[in-house]
């Protein structure tokens, strides 16, 4: 069975229109997930648990997708 981990994670941007993080040594890693829905559901508690904070933004990085064995290897894999 294949693993889809999902990493959920969040912080306060400069400024609502770009994802650039204010200060990235202050990210909120709320945590890794086994699937996506558990993910989702991680995700949308703290969405809405910040919500009142329009700069404070949370993300679903899809882990599974980083390391796809089908593909070549990357550039920095082999340099390893």
């Amino acid at each position: 069975m294949t693993q889809r981990l999902h990493l959920v994670f969040g912080g306060e941007l400069v400024t609502p229109s770009e994802n650039v993080f204010k200060n990235v040594d202050d990210l909120h890693i709320v945590g890794i997930f086994p699937n996506y829905a558990a993910a989702y559901d991680a995700w949308k508690t703290e969405a809405q648990r910040t919500v009142d904070n329009a700069h404070m933004r949370y993300f679903i990085a899809h882990l599974h997708r980083l390391r796809d064995e089908k593909n070549a290897a990357a550039a920095t894999e082999e340099l390893g």
